[in-house]
């Protein structure tokens, strides 16, 4: 186990790191072979949109 610091990785050793890429990458893997309907970008913008000005609202 090889401790990192903070200028090197947000993470504290390299297992952690490798332990993030790897759950990362599945992540990823399994959202480009979903058969999901896909959303569009700019509803997906447009939702975030109002969620940020009803927040900000408040």
């Amino acid at each position: 186990m090889t401790d990192l610091t903070p200028i090197e990785s947000e993470f504290a050793t390299t297992e952690d790191a490798a332990a993030y890429d790897a759950w990362f990458r599945a992540k990823v893997e399994r959202a480009m072979a979903s058969t999901a309907p896909k959303i569009p970008h700019d509803q997906v913008m447009a939702e975030a949109r109002r969620i940020i000005d009803r927040h900000r609202a408040k």
